[in-house]
């Protein structure tokens, strides 16, 4: 990567276990920090004290209206940081066959503006070795859609596949949360709803009354390679925006 003095990121490592290599290892950016629309208006009108909060709020909300318009309506959308258009899914048989919303359905394909590609490019970036914690979850599949690490669907089961993510310890906090990412209600995962749970793998039952909506999963677990449990629980948030 090329280096500037503005942008930065911090690496850290983990174990690449599907590999022959002990030592072997993939780095993971470590997120800083989560931010809002709302964060991110308030940094403008901080660095622009001409800027109003509120028309900015409205005039975004604006022309995400008129995005998604214009998207559901087969448009190809430069907006903000990226590229949008539609992708379908799904096998049709014959020349003339027709749309079956039980075999096709519609999804949306976003990629990065130059000037995004740039900012990421230009970063400085500190690998700092091993992380703290042993727990990471590598990649989410959602058994319905055969999506990863973009879908969950009510109903459906989901594999985890990671690093010492089993759910263990007497710990209330422990187990697999969503978090919904607009209203930040939090769902739990029943333990009822756990069909498999070992170290490395975990299946488990999206709730069926799971609101459509944007989540991140979170995982809280005192498990470790050891006979005892970790005094004190660690929790994983996995990185990807997953949508029901």
């Amino acid at each position: 990567m090329a280096t500037t003095d503005n942008n930065s990121v911090i690496v850290e490592l983990y174990d690449l276990s599907i590999t022959e290599r002990k030592d072997d290892r993939f780095g993971r950016v470590v997120t800083t920090k989560s931010l809002t629309e709302n964060d991110l208006i308030n940094i403008a009108v901080a660095r622009r004290t001409d800027l109003n909060p509120v028309t900015l709020k409205a005039s975004m909300e604006i022309l995400k209206e008129i995005a998604k318009e214009q998207i559901a309506n087969g448009a190809s959308v430069s907006f903000g940081l990226g590229y949008f258009s539609l992708l379908v899914n799904g096998v049709f048989i014959g020349d003339n066959a027709k749309w079956d919303d039980t075999k096709h359905s519609l999804s949306v394909r976003v990629s990065p503006t130059a000037d995004l590609r740039s900012a990421t490019n230009s970063a400085t970036v500190d690998v700092r070795g091993m992380a703290e914690t042993g727990t990471v979850i590598n990649s989410l599949f959602d058994v319905t859609s055969k999506e990863v690490n973009s879908r969950l669907t009510p109903s459906s089961g989901v594999q985890l596949a990671g690093s010492k993510i089993k759910i263990a310890g007497d710990n209330p906090a422990n187990g697999i949360s969503l978090i919904n990412q607009v209203t930040h209600e939090v769902i739990a995962i029943p333990s009822s709803a756990l069909l498999l749970n070992d170290p490395s793998k975990i299946i488990f039952i999206v709730p069926q009354t799971l609101p459509q909506g944007d989540y991140k999963l979170s995982l809280t677990t005192q498990f470790s390679n050891s006979v005892q449990t970790l005094k004190e629980p660690r929790t994983y948030l996995f990185d990807y925006l997953l949508n029901v």
